[in-house]
């Protein structure tokens, strides 16, 4: 089956600038601008700030 494109598959990347990153999947319907959203950076080792990168 495939995979529908309504749910990308995004790279969020850390605005700590350690080079951390997480894929995740979104929603376009209801995250039609880039996802922001706070992660651990175990390289920080804090919560910080994970941009889409495109």
């Amino acid at each position: 089956m495939a995979r529908s494109t309504l749910r990308p598959v995004v790279k969020l990347t850390s605005t700590a600038g350690t080079g951390v990153t997480y894929v995740t999947r979104k929603n376009r319907l209801n995250d039609p601008d880039r996802l922001v959203l706070r992660k651990y950076d175990p390289i920080a080792g804090e919560h910080v700030l994970f941009r889409e990168a495109r």
